[in-house]
């Protein structure tokens, strides 16, 4: 019994291992961050955000203050058990993704669901792959891309589900174990998050559940890679709601890369890659 629990850890070990190789040498991490300077540089994508920007910071800053109120001291002085004087940087990573969670709940459930999915729509019309958003949506003349989207023929991505709140929920705990624990949890969520920022990709090129899977198994390492900085820059309070513009921004260019053939093996654009080389 002992013999077949460590071979069990070994063979788990060996899969985070190239998972995380993999991860680093993917660059998909950049993407997001590529994301960021994209948007500011096309003030038309800002159109679907400024639509949206009041009544979403107004949520979040409720949201985060509610949440450090009434429940930051209690989570600290149980962290204080097992992470000593860790406990107060640990309660507030927790607090803050707990306030994101809740946040991205309400939001992306009420109020910028539609504005998502056009920023994503806009950035492949911009990168000149139209034919593909034409296959969810009506597409105008014109040279704005935002203002090129007409109505949608498909139902945009899905709304967030229980299941995923479970998930989250299943996986808090990891926050207690110090330091290991809090880069466990994000690790996690963005493994998660990873295949869900190509949720609208997935949609318009109408593939099935298998091909979906398919796509995303052979592709997992730059997947994780992209999902967890994307959950790191949501991580950040008040400015989440920016970093999910960008981050869908970040997703639409990889999709464009990977309708153009720009990607490597490890399934992002050759540019990235060698910039992850540097990095390494």
């Amino acid at each position: 019994m002992t013999d077949k629990v460590k071979e069990v850890a070994i063979e788990e070990a060996d899969r985070i291992k190239n998972l995380t190789r993999d991860a680093a040498r993917s660059g998909a991490y950049f993407y997001p961050l590529r994301g960021i300077t994209y948007f500011i540089s096309h003030r038309s994508l800002w159109k679907p955000l400024t639509s949206k920007l009041v009544p979403t910071v107004t949520l979040g800053l409720g949201v985060t203050t509610f949440m450090f109120l009434f429940t930051y001291l209690p989570q600290m002085a149980i962290m204080a058990l097992t992470n000593g004087p860790l406990a107060a940087v640990s309660a507030a990573l927790v607090v803050l993704s707990e306030s994101n969670t809740l946040f991205t709940l309400l939001s992306k459930t009420f109020l910028i669901e539609d504005a998502l999915v056009d920023t994503f729509d806009g950035v492949l019309v911009s990168q000149s792959t139209t034919d593909l958003v034409s296959e969810g949506r009506q597409i105008n003349a014109g040279t704005d891309p935002i203002a090129k989207l007409g109505k949608l023929v498909k139902k945009p991505f899905a709304k967030f589900t229980p299941k995923a709140l479970i998930r989250y929920l299943m996986f808090l705990p990891l926050n207690f174990i110090p330091v290991v624990g809090t880069v466990m949890f994000v690790t996690l969520q963005g493994k998660r998050a990873g295949p869900a920022a190509h949720a609208r990709y997935f949609q318009l090129k109408e593939w099935d559940k298998a091909q979906r899977q398919k796509h995303i198994e052979e592709y997992r390492g730059a997947y994780t890679s992209f999902g967890v900085a994307a959950v790191l820059l949501e991580l950040v309070p008040i400015a989440s709601i920016l970093f999910a513009f960008t981050n869908t921004v970040g997703a639409a260019l990889w999709a464009s890369d990977i309708e153009k053939n720009h990607v490597t093996k490890e399934g992002t654009a050759p540019r990235l890659r060698e910039q992850a080389k540097k990095a390494e």
